[in-house]
Parts: C-alpha cells; structure tokens; sequence
C-alpha cells in the first residue's frame, strides 16, 4: 500500500517545516502544492524532500485536485494543513492502519484545535475530520472554494491525532472567516441552497465549542471570546447568501458562475 501525503502552502516559512516532517514520516511520496509563495516556503518544502509544484492560488478545491493528480499511483491519500504537524504516536498509528487493510473511502481524525493567544495557549476544541482517503474518493472540485468537505461516504475513525495551530488572534480569525463566509455563501447560492434562520445559531455554537468540547475550563474568558468570535461565522455565512440572493456582491457570483476562481480571491 501506498499512502501520498500533500499540504496546499502560500508565505508558511513559521509553521510549514513542521508540517512537512509529520507528512514525510508517515507517507511514501509527499506533494508540497505552492500558491506562489515568496517568504523562502518553496525552498523549505525542496529541502524536505517534497515534490514541489507551483498552482496559482484558485481556492482549496482546486488546489486540492491539483495534488491529489500529482499522487496518481497511491492507494490512500493523506492531507495537513500548513499550520497543522502530526501528534506523538502517528508514526504507529499508521503503521497499524497499513496492516489493517483498510477498504474504506474515507478515515477521520482527531483534531486539536490550538488557540496561541497572548500569554495564554490551550486546546480550544477537538474534533474528527475526514483526512485520509482512498485515491478514487479523492474527488475534490474548483467549486469547493473554501474548506468544504468532501461528499459523504462510508468511514471509520483512525487512531493518530493532528494538532492544529488555529487561532493567534481573535480579531486575524474573524476578519479571514469574513472571507470564508461569502465564498460558502456565493457557492450555496450557485447550489440553490436557501438561509437558515440565525436567531440561535451564535450562542448555540458558541456553547457547543464552549461548554460541550470544553473549551470554557481550559481557556477561561480568552475561550469564550474566541468562541463569540468562531460562532459569528456561522451567522456570517446565512446573512451574506441573503445579500447575494438581494443580487449583492454581484461581481463574485458571476466570477464564480463563469468558473474565474482565481478572481475569488483577488
């Protein structure tokens, strides 16, 4: 069995050679994809022994397709984020996965979300993820612009953990889940997908991530302004495709309509 690994780079010199080290560890072939980076990244990932490619930054989906194209002849596929690394123990963890003949499309795991606030670090929430996949359940698309997951098919949970640096600011995470929030609403509109109502959804997310994940008696009040701050995506998401459907931001609805991902992001 052969297990690819790639994680999708732009200017991530602080965070990228960690990142690498956990992809190489576990991994056969590893795939640094460059969204023309210029801070010395793409010399990190050659001196890791990634293969390097170079992809103008078109939004995750396409990216992803991109390095899941360069990884053609694995049997899995294995991602990280750039400011993602492997916790202590994934090394055997996917050693037993190796012998386990794994048939499944996908494999979840563990992730620990990591707020690095000053003066005060702790793990924010944890969550499963699907980052492991079959190469032919590897069907990501340039629609999927933003950190949408891929279709749902059958899966299992896999022992290894990621640690995830998620958040050094409150107000850095806010203003880039801005963004995030009108690329989901402007591919929901395309999907005709209608807005839900968001009368509860700030304080019910910020208790689930708060008080149910925990977040609230491991980082006290810097938990729950980074929860107030979290939570105000999801309501962020439903208020803009009601613009769009107001024909605002009507620019990004034909650019994306048109299939210029790239002027997304411009």
């Amino acid at each position: 069995m052969r297990i690819g690994g790639f994680v999708i780079h732009g200017n991530n010199a602080d965070t990228l050679p960690r990142c690498l080290d956990s992809l190489a560890s576990v991994c056969d072939e590893v795939v640094a994809v460059d969204s023309c980076s210029t801070d010395g990244s793409a010399q990190i990932a050659r001196a890791a022994g990634a293969r390097h490619v170079v992809v103008p930054w078109q939004g995750y989906g396409f990216a992803r397709a991109a390095a899941a194209a360069q990884l053609a002849a694995c049997d899995f596929i294995f991602f990280l984020d750039s400011d993602e690394w492997l916790a202590e123990g994934a090394v055997e963890d996917f050693a037993r996965f190796r012998t386990s003949r794994p048939t499944l499309p996908h494999y979840r795991l563990e992730r620990r979300d990591w707020a690095e606030l000053p003066g005060h670090r702790f793990v924010y929430r944890s969550e499963r993820h699907v980052r492991l996949v079959r190469r032919e359940a590897a069907t990501w698309t340039p629609q999927m612009v933003v950190h949408e997951a891929l279709p749902r098919r059958e899966s299992s949970s896999m022992g290894a953990v990621i640690e995830h640096r998620f958040a050094t600011s409150v107000e850095e995470l806010v203003s880039k889940q801005d963004r995030y929030a009108l690329l989901w609403a402007i591919r929901a509109n395309a999907e005709g997908k209608r807005p839900k109502s968001t009368l509860l959804q700030r304080p019910a997310h910020l208790v689930r991530d708060c008080v149910i994940k925990g977040g609230l008696f491991r980082g006290g009040v810097d938990a729950l302004r980074l929860g107030w701050g979290v939570s105000r995506y999801h309501v962020r998401k439903h208020e803009l495709l009601r613009e769009v459907e107001r024909g605002e931001h009507a620019e990004a609805v034909r650019a994306f309509a048109d299939g210029r991902f790239a002027d997304l992001f411009r």
